[in-house]
């Protein structure tokens, strides 16, 4: 009703703020398997923050390792070392694309200078991928004093039953300069512990842990949280976030600022619809004409005061230290701080308080990131979406069909759990922020039971349609005209957003197309997972989407071509809509243009139609291909066989 669009002016900032109190920053990034998210593509998010045109004695880069990772631990140990050389450089020159990773791989014309810095850079990636390879850190990778030290600190501290806390401060700015001279910021590895009889949280758990050793390490009153696989784009992102943080219309209630999710590598024509331009960019904006957008979980800049209570009033903490308005006086490798950092960073710290209930990232929803930005909204702090020309950050996006598939499937799960929980929108919400929030947060969080009708729309008509029973009125009935309006209507609102939005029309067609595969498969799953789970026979997991594509998937997804490969059960539902409505099209084509007179069928022979054409690429994978990423023989046998059971099923009670 009221979308938002903002522009900032950072050059002004300046003149009303100094550097010198430009307000300290903190960075979370959050990884869990080196296999999976491999550890130079975190490393080079961590060196694009730690590259910022923002004064780097105010920069603290906090990375949480979930896998406990001596592989993740040396990458950083080397990305320390390459920060000396990476961060001035960038400075000198300049240049916009600080990820080592990106701006090496571009066509630059370099200098002897870059050429040095690219030498560098290519030697470090040699020595993690051979470190990653090995699936071991070898005592030849070690080069001084301090990394064996940290090393065996890391290896004492693991036995098989448990993992405990490793605390690494890998830079400090107070002491570690760059080759020009310049303080460079604080780099700190975090470990945290993890016990078998404890839950953890998954992310929002990490991120727990994080915002606490850093409320006791640096305290500073912003921090962002990043995707491990998502990159800085533009460097003066945190100027532009200062523009609304420093605004005194909006500064005491406002809470975070959210930058949109963009991917690069994505193919020409989006073929798994991972743009997200709904989500991403076009439900933002309305949500910003309200009370601001929900949290994406990374892009985002948050007041540390929002964490711990309301605009009004602090939730206490269990120790002084906890304060987010402590003010710093200890250096971050004091014996006394890093004692504390390990104690705030134990498993059993949260038993019995309020952590990731009313303080820190909430818990209760797999879907932590929107169900946390849900929360502190209820609370009283509002957000703005900051949606720049230059995108803020880049990241990679799922390019295995499976991963999207599941990806969603863990959404599904989250959201309805927000839905169902004791603060769920649609009473809670309603009542807290008012009507209209309220229902976009309703939308939000009952996304998935949309799998239902889209369900019975694919199967329903197309199986009554082949014993000639019809569900949709004729042509000539002025019910038609209703049919006609909501569907030329619905889609032609979807396809105007997306073209205003810089879309093109293969694009939309694309999402459209993934909507519908979304709902068949990933939500149908994540729906009927989560009532599973509601009555006791189920357990709902966070599996970490794979990041790795090998050279022949990467060939094609960018030739646009799905990629089934493994025998996923996700698979199951489209492999039999697909064969469902290829013979009811048929079927449905016979009987009404062979003189049968069977007019009432036209809508569900043209429904059918439009999910056969929508479907292609599942036809193309089960009979016309050869390579690795055709559909399974297993799943085509499966759907055939539960197709000819459904087909069977409805002759039975559909009998004319």
């Amino acid at each position: 009703m009221y979308p938002i669009h903002r522009k900032q002016f950072p050059e002004n900032l300046k003149k009303n703020v100094t550097e010198q109190d430009f307000p300290a920053l903190d960075v979370f990034i959050c990884t869990a398997d080196p296999y999976k998210e491999p550890p130079m593509s975190v490393v080079n998010t961590a060196l694009s923050l730690m590259a910022y045109d923002y004064p780097t004695e105010k920069i603290s880069v906090y990375v949480s390792d979930d896998g406990g990772s001596a592989l993740t631990l040396f990458a950083f140990m080397e990305a320390a070392k390459f920060a000396s050389y990476w961060l001035p450089f960038c400075r000198e020159n300049n240049i916009m694309d600080r990820s080592p990773d990106v701006y090496f791989s571009s066509a630059h014309s370099w200098s002897s200078k870059a050429h040095k810095i690219k030498e560098i850079y290519e030697n470090m990636k040699v020595r993690v991928g051979n470190v990653v390879n090995r699936g071991e850190v070898s005592e030849i990778y070690i080069t001084n004093d301090q990394e064996r030290e940290a090393f065996d600190k890391w290896r004492g501290a693991f036995t098989p039953q448990d993992h405990p806390t490793v605390i690494q401060v890998l830079l400090d700015n107070s002491t570690d300069k760059d080759i020009t001279g310049h303080c460079l910021p604080n780099l700190i590895y975090v470990s945290r512990q993890k016990s078998k009889t404890s839950p953890h949280h998954f992310k929002a758990g990490a991120l727990n842990v994080l915002l606490r050793v850093s409320t006791i390490m640096t305290n500073a009153p912003i921090f962002l949280t990043q995707d491990c696989d998502m990159y800085s784009n533009d460097p003066q992102t945190p100027l532009r976030m200062l523009c609304y943080i420093c605004d005194p219309a909006i500064e005491r209630t406002l809470g975070f600022v959210q930058f949109p999710q963009r991917f690069r590598g994505i193919n020409r024509d989006d073929t798994y619809g991972c743009e997200y331009k709904h989500l991403g960019e076009i439900h933002p904006m309305g949500f910003d004409g309200l009370r601001g957008p929900y949290y994406c979980g990374t892009g985002t800049f948050f007041l540390r005061q929002a964490l711990f209570g309301d605009p009004s009033t602090s939730v206490k903490s269990e120790i002084l230290e906890l304060r987010p308005d402590r003010i710093m006086n200890k250096p971050i490798k004091s014996p006394d701080i890093l004692a504390l950092a390990h104690h705030v960073a134990s498993c059993n710290y949260e038993n019995q308080n309020k952590w990731g209930y009313k303080m820190g990232f909430r818990y209760g929803s797999l879907a932590a990131d929107i169900y946390t930005g849900y929360r502190l909204q209820c609370d009283g702090w509002r957000s703005i979406f900051c949606n720049p020309k230059r995108a803020a950050f880049l990241g990679n996006a799922p390019l295995n069909f499976v991963d999207v598939l599941s990806q969603c499937k863990r959404w599904a799960i989250g959201l309805l759990e927000t839905a169902s929980s004791k603060y769920s929108p649609i009473t809670f919400g309603t009542k807290s922020m008012g009507l209209l929030m309220g229902l976009g947060y309703s939308y939000q969080a009952l996304w998935p039971i949309l799998s239902i009708p889209v369900t019975v729309y694919a199967f329903l008509p197309q199986l009554v349609l082949v014993s000639g029973v019809s569900v949709f009125p004729e042509i000539t009935e002025p019910w038609f005209l209703l049919y006609l309006f909501l569907v030329l209507g619905a889609y032609g609102q979807d396809f105007l957003e997306y073209v205003l939005e810089g879309a093109t029309f293969r694009k939309w067609w694309n999402a459209q197309r993934m909507w519908m595969i979304r709902n068949l498969s990933s939500f149908s799953f994540g729906t009927a997972e989560y009532f599973l789970k509601s009555i006791g026979l189920s357990t709902c997991g966070f599996n970490v989407t794979n990041k790795v594509v090998d050279d022949e998937q990467n060939k094609r997804y960018s030739q646009g071509i799905f990629e089934f490969g493994v025998p996923s059960p996700l698979f199951v539902p489209l492999t039999m809509a697909a064969i469902i409505n290829l013979f009811s099209f048929i079927w449905g084509t016979i009987l009404v243009f062979g003189g049968s007179n069977e007019e009432g069928l036209l809508l569900q022979m043209l429904l059918a139609g439009c999910i056969v054409v929508n479907f292609f690429p599942i036809y193309e994978a089960i009979a016309l291909r050869n390579d690795k990423g055709k559909m399974p023989t297993k799943i085509t046998i499966i759907a055939t066989l539960l197709a000819g059971a459904l087909y069977t099923a409805t002759s039975f009670i559909f009998k004319r």
